[in-house]
């Protein structure tokens, strides 16, 4: 999703350079797509064409073998094996790419269940799969109008995640972590106290840690909450640095889907 992949651009640049400064350039040189879109694209073709995640992962993953960032060891080697298992990740790479699930199917018991299958091809420990699904279900639930007080209590009834926490309170001790349960409920936080898009993806990034993939699940969120409005000219920028293959999969999925809320197709 645009959400998704503006935040992957834009945390990009400070992936390994961490920032927190809430005022940061969005759009700088460094910036680019990293394999944290390349994997929700992938998720968006394999619900159009209704092939296998897992198979759809290793299509584009090998065809793009080296985006910015690389792939985590585990999934690469997943990527290149000649009998790819599942390895028991509990890795943030369930969520960062489930967000299409998010918005393409009609019930919310859907949703979980493709969110679960998204994430066990790969990363099928329970805390992956269960960040994965945490992410589909507030999607899911802001797409259809729940506000955030609603989303916050569904997730945590039925995810254990704790968004009481302040990001003034998790700010100063939080550094770099790949795991979904330390980075899930810290996108969704984002999200939560946010006024807007780009204020989500400003609360991601500055809060450091593994800021693209952060951004990427805040930003997913936020656009689906149709409070927020997605500034146009990131949004172009993140989107014109997508391979024109790829960009065709992404303009197939909103007009297949009827997302038309940002007039971007």
């Amino acid at each position: 999703m645009l959400g998704a992949i503006i935040g992957d651009y834009v945390g990009s640049a400070y992936e390994f350079s961490n920032t927190h400064d809430y005022a940061f350039p969005m759009i700088t040189g460094e910036s680019s797509i990293t394999d944290d879109s390349i994997m929700a694209i992938a998720t968006m073709d394999a619900i159009l064409q209704g092939k296998p995640y897992g198979e759809r992962f290793r299509y584009w993953g090998n065809k793009y073998p080296h985006p910015k960032g690389g792939y985590g060891g585990s999934f690469a080697a997943w990527l290149r094996s000649d009998d790819p298992q599942p390895y028991r990740s509990f890795g943030n790479g369930a969520a960062m790419r489930v967000s299409p699930v998010g918005w393409a199917f009609p019930t919310l018991d859907e949703t979980l269940s493709e969110a679960q299958k998204s994430a066990a091809c790969t990363h099928n420990h329970p805390e992956g799969i269960k960040g994965a699904q945490a992410v589909a279900a507030a999607i899911f639930l802001a797409r259809n109008g729940n506000d955030k007080s609603s989303v916050k209590r569904y997730i945590e009834k039925e995810f254990g995640y704790n968004l009481s926490r302040r990001l003034s309170d998790i700010r100063p001790a939080y550094g770099f972590n790949e795991t979904c349960q330390g980075t899930v409920p810290e996108a969704i936080t984002c999200y939560l106290e946010s006024s807007g898009f780009e204020d989500a993806i400003r609360l991601a990034v500055s809060l450091g840690g593994d800021s693209d993939t952060l951004a990427c699940i805040t930003g997913a969120i936020a656009e689906a909450d149709h409070t927020c409005e997605i500034p146009t000219q990131v949004m172009d920028a993140a989107f014109s640095t997508l391979p024109t293959e790829l960009q065709a999969i992404v303009e197939q999925f909103y007009a297949a889907f009827k997302i038309y809320s940002y007039g971007k197709f």
